[in-house]
C-alpha cells in the first residue's frame, strides 16, 4: 500500500483556486490553476507569482557551534556569513556527490535557519543530527509554511503589507511582520527573478496567502510553472541535474564553493569528499553539465541520450522542456567534457530520431535578481 500523501496548510485554498492536484515528494501539490502552465509562467515573468513550497524542509541550527559545525559538511563559508544574509550550499558525501542543495540564513544571536529540498528532507536533518549532535541543537520546524512571490512586481507588493521588505537586496533576510504575522522573510527564489521566499506560521499562511491574491499583481502558480521558470533561469533540480552520482565540479557549479574552502584557501576542505573535489579541480573531469537549445523546435525531455554527429553516446539529458519566456525549447544535461564547449552542435534522441541541440550559455532568459 502507498502510504498517504502530505498536505500543506494551503491545500484547501488550492482546491478553492480550482487547482489540479498532483503527487510530488510526498504531498499534494498544485502542479496548476486553471490560469493553465503557460500563462503562469509568463505572469510571474512580467507581474508577480505566488507559489506554495510548504513541502520544503525548514530547520533552525542553534548554538555558538552551529556555523562551524554546518561548515564541517559543505563545501561552503558559513562562519563568516553575515547576519541578515542568505548563501546556497552544498550536502555532499564521502565520494563528493551531492546529497543535496540547500539554503542557509544567519539570524543572528548564534541561530541558522536552514532550507532544504523536500525530497531529501528526513535524510537532510538525520545526517544533520548525525553529523552535528553534541555541537549545536538540530530543530526541524514543523508548525511553518514556506510561500514564495516572485517576478518584477514582487517587491512592490510586498511592500504593502512591511516597507522593509523593500529595503533587501539579493540574497538578504530579514524577520518582518506581514498581515500581522511574525514571518522570516529572504529576497530570493527559485525563478531567476526578483522576489521573496516567506516562512508564515502554518496557521496563519492560507491568510497570508489570500493577503498576497488579493493584490492586482499576483496570480497563484504551481509546479508546472515553477519548473520551466526554474529551467530557463538554468537552475538546477535535484534529483535530476545533481544528485549523488554529480560533484559540485561535475554539475558545473564551483561558483557555490567559497573560494576560502577550496584548495588554497584558509579554510580549504574540511567537508565529506573534499579530497575528490580538490582532484577535480586539479584534473578535470570527463563529464559537465551544459545547457543547451534545440536547433528543431522538436522539446527533448529528460532521459533522452546525447550523440555526437556520428552517433556516438556522449551523455544524457536531465532536464528539459519549453520556454515561454526563451520562445522555445531548451534543456540541461551532462555531456563528456570535450563536447561542453558553447555552440557545439550535438544530437538528442527523440523517439528514436537525432534532433539537433547546441551547447549555449545559462541562463536562457537574463536573471534579474535584486542587487540594490
Amino acid at each position: 500500500m502507498n502510504a498517504p500523501l502530505n498536505r500543506t496548510p494551503l491545500y484547501d485554498l488550492h482546491i478553492k483556486l480550482g487547482a489540479k492536484m498532483v503527487p510530488f515528494a510526498g504531498y499534494e501539490m498544485p502542479v496548476q490553476y486553471p490560469l493553465g502552465v503557460l500563462k503562469e509562467h509568463l505572469h510571474t515573468r512580467a507581474q508577480a507569482g505566488l507559489f506554495d513550497v510548504s513541502h520544503m524542509g525548514q530547520v533552525k541550527l542553534i548554538g555558538k557551534g552551529a556555523a562551524a559545525a554546518l561548515e564541517s559538511l559543505v563545501p561552503v563559508d558559513i562562519i563568516d556569513l553575515p547576519a541578515g544574509q542568505q548563501r546556497y550550499a552544498l550536502f555532499t558525501d564521502e565520494h563528493g556527490g551531492i546529497l543535496d542543495d540547500l539554503m542557509v540564513s544567519n539570524f543572528g544571536d548564534d541561530v541558522l535557519y536552514v532550507v532544504v529540498n523536500a525530497a531529501c528532507k528526513e535524510q537532510d536533518i538525520a545526517h544533520m543530527r548525525r553529523h552535528l549532535a553534541g555541537q549545536c541543537e538540530v530543530v526541524e520546524l514543523t508548525d511553518r509554511a514556506l510561500l514564495a512571490l516572485q517576478g518584477p512586481a514582487a517587491a512592490t507588493v510586498l511592500a504593502r503589507l512591511a516597507p522593509a521588505a523593500a529595503e533587501l537586496t539579493f540574497m538578504q533576510n530579514a524577520q518582518l511582520e506581514l498581515a500581522g504575522f511574525a514571518c522570516y522573510v529572504s529576497r530570493s527564489g527559485y525563478t531567476g527573478e526578483d522576489g521573496y521566499e516567506i516562512s508564515v506560521p502554518s496557521e496563519h499562511a492560507a491568510e497570508l496567502a489570500r493577503r498576497l491574491l488579493a493584490e492586482a499583481e499576483v496570480e497563484a502558480i504551481g509546479l508546472g510553472a515553477r519548473d520551466s521558470l526554474r529551467l530557463e533561469a538554468g537552475l538546477c533540480l535535484y534529483g535530476h541535474d545533481i544528485d549523488t552520482g554529480t560533484t559540485p565540479i561535475e554539475g558545473s557549479l564551483l561558483w557555490a564553493l567559497s573560494k576560502n574552502r577550496r584548495p588554497g584557501g584558509e579554510r580549504a576542505g574540511g567537508y565529506p569528499g573534499a579530497d575528490v573535489v580538490a582532484r577535480q579541480l586539479a584534473d578535470g573531469v570527463a563529464k559537465k553539465r551544459v545547457g543547451f537549445i534545440v536547433k528543431d523546435k522538436v522539446p527533448v525531455r529528460e532521459g533522452a541520450e546525447i550523440t555526437d554527429a556520428n552517433g556516438k553516446l556522449i551523455g544524457q539529458v536531465t532536464s528539459g522542456g519549453f520556454g515561454p519566456s526563451f520562445a522555445g525549447p531548451v534543456g540541461m544535461g551532462y555531456v563528456a567534457t570535450e563536447y561542453a564547449a558553447v555552440g557545439t552542435l550535438l544530437f538528442a534522441t527523440v523517439r528514436g530520431k537525432p534532433v539537433a541541440i547546441e551547447v549555449a550559455k545559462t541562463p536562457f532568459v537574463p536573471q534579474r535578481y535584486y542587487r540594490g
